[in-house]
């Protein structure tokens, strides 16, 4: 079992910056892939970015490539996936939330935790 929390949303004006936070803790949680998903109202849910359980591998959506950046923090007890937004848009306006899976995924349905979200609002 892995418990995960995000930190980090908020305001934001357009062109500026946010760093969320995905503290995730439980079972062997620093050997699962961590993904960062976003959900706009009346959009489905898309995969944002993602990183492999050591930081080796990272996805990028095409929406967020050159302005995100996924990384993480393997502690002791708990580990840290960071995603650093910068030049946000209004179209990044969305509820976030991390995911743990046990391989580096695309799809949804390979995640087995989830946070419960935090939300990013960006005003123009």
């Amino acid at each position: 079992q892995v418990q995960l929390v995000e930190s980090g949303g908020g305001l934001a004006q357009a062109g500026g910056s946010l760093r969320l936070s995905c503290a995730a803790s439980g079972r062997a949680a620093e050997s699962y892939a961590v993904g960062w998903f976003r959900q706009a109202p009346g959009k489905e849910r898309e995969l944002c970015a993602s990183i492999n359980w050591n930081g080796d591998y990272k996805y990028y959506a095409e929406s967020v490539k050159g302005r995100f950046t996924i990384s993480r923090d393997n502690a002791k007890n708990t580990v840290t996936v960071y995603l650093q937004m910068r030049s946000l848009q209004t179209e990044d306006t969305a509820i976030y939330r991390c995911a743990a899976g046990r391989d580096l995924s695309g799809r949804e349905a390979e995640y087995e935790y989830w946070g419960q979200g935090t939300q990013v609002t960006v005003s123009s």
